[in-house]
């Protein structure tokens, strides 16, 4: 009997892309990636939505006439009534949505099936068998739980789906100010929008000048970019069922078509690190989380 096929997913958009090259985008992962399930949804600021809603619906037809499953994604921080209206009228509209707020909840009706997104603080088994009491049906992991963790709650777990942070800069905090804005001498209020000048995030440097973390309007992401180079087996006896790859500005394609040969036998870590690097990455392979190590951790060259 073959071994599960571990399903790959692409995470939402984190970045302020320009419409156009949103549509493009998704037009190039519903031809060419190797990825069953799309999140789509901004996730980060709530003054952006507007600016992508129509380009994210279009992309959603496209994506879905070429057979990949679409789940809109909430925001992960809602703040003003206007966002939270907008959480409330994405969870209420029928279909299946990952909750990136707690506060999401509210909104669904008993037993309403979601995915938790990795923006939820789920730590253990109890949090996460609360989620699935109250509907949840798949959990993609916090990006700083090691696979220890990951394991446990999936084995405390039966039944629920779990999803890990497998490519990309890796989201790590948000916050009320925006640090974009800050850094062009503008207030949030009246940003300009000008998050939109740094496709892969804006690098943010130590004193002593060494690269460090990335920012993104109100988030802040590392500056490496996560690659999960687990075996496939050990990640199958973990109870790890689908690999969320993060939209980035370089060649998701190629990174996509790697996991998905890197799952399937056909590449060793070697060369899913070799492809990973040719895709042209915004920063250092890091795998170091995973591990329970820092999470700045290069990528071991085997």
């Amino acid at each position: 009997m073959s071994p599960p096929r571990i399903e790959l997913t692409l995470g939402p958009l984190l970045f302020n892309w320009p419409a156009d090259q949103v549509r493009e985008f998704y037009a190039r992962m519903a031809d060419e990636a190797a990825v069953e399930r799309v999140y789509l949804g901004e996730v980060v600021c709530g003054k952006r939505a507007p600016l992508l809603a129509e380009a994210l619906l279009d992309s959603a037809e496209r994506l879905e006439a070429a057979g990949k499953a679409v789940v809109w994604s909430t925001l992960a921080l809602p703040a003003t009534p206007r966002e939270l209206r907008g959480m409330a009228e994405l969870v209420t509209s029928g279909g299946l949505v990952e909750l990136n707020d707690i506060a999401g909840l509210s909104q669904a009706q008993p037993g309403q099936a979601f995915v938790a997104g990795p923006f939820l603080n789920v730590y253990n088994e109890a949090a996460a068998q609360e989620l699935m009491r109250r509907g949840c049906v798949r959990l993609c992991a916090n990006v700083e739980a090691p696979l220890a963790s990951v394991s446990a709650i999936a084995a405390a777990c039966p039944g629920l789906e779990v999803e890990i942070f497998a490519y990309g800069r890796l989201p790590l905090a948000l916050s009320g100010r925006c640090y974009h804005a800050r850094a062009h001498g503008l207030h949030k209020d009246a940003c300009q929008f000008v998050c939109d000048r740094d496709p892969d995030g804006m690098a943010v440097r130590t004193v002593e000048g060494e690269p460090f973390l990335a920012i993104n309007g109100i988030q802040t992401l590392s500056h490496g970019v996560q690659l999960a180079d687990t075996a496939p087996d050990v990640l199958r006896a973990a109870g790890v069922g689908a690999l969320r790859l993060s939209p980035h500005s370089g060649d998701m394609g190629t990174v996509a078509r790697a996991f998905r040969s890197f799952l399937d036998g056909a590449l060793d870590a070697r060369g899913l690190r070799l492809a990973a690097e040719a895709a042209g990455p915004p920063g250092p392979l890091v795998n170091g989380y995973l591990a329970g190590a820092a999470g700045r951790r290069p990528v071991a060259e085997t």
